[in-house]
């Protein structure tokens, strides 16, 4: 079960977390899926040619596990964005472990809303990302059923992929 989170169950200062190892998959589904075939993100040898000297994790996949924390964890499932700033300091690497984490920075009384603060963070504690997400919350509190994830088929590799949730 997924729990969804009101607007009056946000306080100030509330907070949740959600944490993911990079793995080559997410690059490569990503890539499909986004169509961002960059070779930043891809191909080594291009990679090594950069001033990254290999493969990193496209900036907007980084985004999109802010969308599923926000989404799925806090507010939860009926969250709706509004808005979105980042600012993106350091890379990803394939085998880093980003923690993002948002708390509760604003409410608007009037509309319903909130404003979170939005901390991506490697392994090192370093800053990969910041910024600020605007949101309308959930109308309800409470648990929601969590749909059953489709599951995707890298063809090129022919595995199966499976995202990875440190412990």
């Amino acid at each position: 079960m997924l729990t969804s989170h009101a607007f009056a169950d946000l306080p100030l200062g509330a907070s949740a977390s959600l944490s993911r190892i990079i793995g080559a998959g997410d690059l490569a589904a990503f890539a499909a899926v986004s169509g961002d075939l960059n070779p930043a993100h891809l191909d080594a040898d291009y990679a090594a040619t950069t001033p990254f000297r290999q493969p990193i994790a496209h900036g907007m996949f980084a985004a999109a596990l802010l969308s599923a924390l926000l989404g799925t964890r806090f507010p939860g499932p009926g969250t709706i964005y509004l808005n979105q700033s980042l600012s993106f300091r350091r890379p990803l690497y394939i085998g880093d472990t980003l923690t993002i984490t948002v708390t509760v920075s604003s409410r608007n009384e009037a509309k319903g809303w909130v404003s979170l603060e939005c901390l991506g963070l490697n392994q090192q504690g370093e800053t990969v990302f910041k910024g600020l997400a605007e949101v309308i919350p959930p109308a309800r509190s409470g648990p929601v059923p969590e749909p059953k994830a489709p599951q995707l088929v890298l063809q090129d590799s022919g595995k199966v992929y499976q995202p990875h949730y440190p412990a």
